[in-house]
């Protein structure tokens, strides 16, 4: 069998993010490093969307929007965003870029397989593949165990799913300045439904019907939302140029607690989705480095990982929509009716200080919050 230092099972954003910013480092020059992978990431099977103020991965973006309106029943606000832009990044390019810095590495392995199985034995791990089996001293593991969430009640377990379609249409509603953060005037049906839109030039826009909810639809019924939808906006002829669709996890529930001395739980699977909004790739930007910096002096993954105030957050939040899944667009659109947006993408970035924590969290509905905190403190 052969060795490694690091083995990567899945090589989705976190390992490749991890990876890229190993590779930046250039401290694991002496280090044999394998991702294991099913899927070779040769198409444009996601996108990932963040806010940002500097240039993360300024290359990769492929599109920058300036505002973005924020809509319900009631209102519709349209929020600037300075300093931030919000950027969007497809999966493609963002692999391409990884995979070429791969290539120039000779400590680094990618193989095509899917991994079956693995383990901690004492000193070294051992990595199951369909056709063969590898041993290391470290294991970076991003294959997501949705049992591990669903087999306790403590911490609740919500999904962002949804589906997505690239269109061109006839008639030209779209402003490419502006995206659509969050539209709830769409029909709620008991849940936190909403339409995200990124336009990409006045005929052009990803078009997403998403929910925060338990539950996984048809997907006749994400798609028919999303036609009623295109002739809302007054479509009349259209072609759909590319579908995708997704389901990110939403929990607060302490993954790293699975962690071993020499397996690391990383991505979706080590709790590295933004629980309270599903974002991925900004937070990953983060783990990543602080990831990268924890290697350098420490062997003992069970030490990677600590509970802050914004964990706290996210899972009062989710405790509320666990009960009470029909009320996000109340909460939602309490914080952004009135409130200073970029302190709200400060706050949901995890960058606030508690002042401006509670220039946010003062917005919400205070009964909610203040049950949910009680309900909370009684089930640790």
């Amino acid at each position: 069998m052969q060795h490694y230092h690091y083995i990567f099972t899945g090589s989705g954003l976190s390992a490749m993010m991890t990876v890229y910013e190993m590779i930046l480092s250039g401290t694991f020059e002496d280090k044999t490093i394998l991702l294991l992978d099913e899927n070779p990431k040769k198409t444009n099977d996601r996108t990932w969307c963040f806010w940002d103020s500097n240039t993360i991965f300024p290359n990769q973006v492929a599109t920058k929007w300036n505002s973005a309106w924020f809509k319900n029943t009631a209102f519709e606000r349209k929020l600037n965003l300075d300093p931030y832009q919000y950027k969007m990044v497809k999966g493609l390019d963002f692999y391409n870029l990884i995979f070429d810095l791969i290539s120039k590495q000779k400590n680094i392995h990618f193989v095509n397989q899917k991994v079956l199985d693995f383990e901690e034995l004492g000193s070294h791990c051992i990595v199951k593949t369909a056709s063969e089996n590898y041993t290391c001293n470290k294991i970076f593991n991003s294959i997501f165990n949705p049992n591990l969430v669903k087999s306790q009640a403590k911490y609740p377990l919500l999904q962002q799913h949804f589906v997505g379609w690239f269109i061109k249409s006839k008639e030209e509603v779209f402003d490419k300045e502006t995206a659509t953060f969050m539209d709830f005037s769409v029909e709620q049906k008991g849940n936190t439904r909403f339409m995200y839109v990124l336009p990409t030039s006045s005929t052009e826009a990803l078009l997403e019907y998403t929910l925060f909810s338990k539950e996984l639809l048809a997907l006749s019924e994400y798609e028919n939302e999303i036609q009623n939808y295109i002739q809302k906006l007054g479509i009349t002829e259209y072609e759909i140029v590319e579908k995708e669709q997704g389901n990110i996890p939403m929990t607060c529930y302490p993954f790293w607690k699975n962690n071993t001395k020499n397996i690391l739980n990383i991505g979706s699977a080590g709790g590295w989705t933004k629980a309270s909004t599903g974002y991925t790739f900004k937070n990953t930007t983060k783990k990543a480095t602080q990831l990268v910096a924890f290697l350098d002096n420490n062997s003992d993954f069970r030490k990677f990982q600590k509970r802050d105030k914004f964990w706290f957050y996210d899972l009062l939040l989710l405790d509320v929509l666990d009960q009470k899944n029909q009320l996000g667009s109340t909460i939602f659109s309490s914080m952004f009716q009135k409130g200073n947006a970029t302190v709200i993408f400060k706050f949901l970035d995890e960058e606030t200080s508690l002042l401006e924590d509670l220039q946010v969290i003062w917005k919400c509905p205070k009964g909610l919050f203040i049950k949910a905190f009680f309900g909370r403190i009684f089930r640790f």
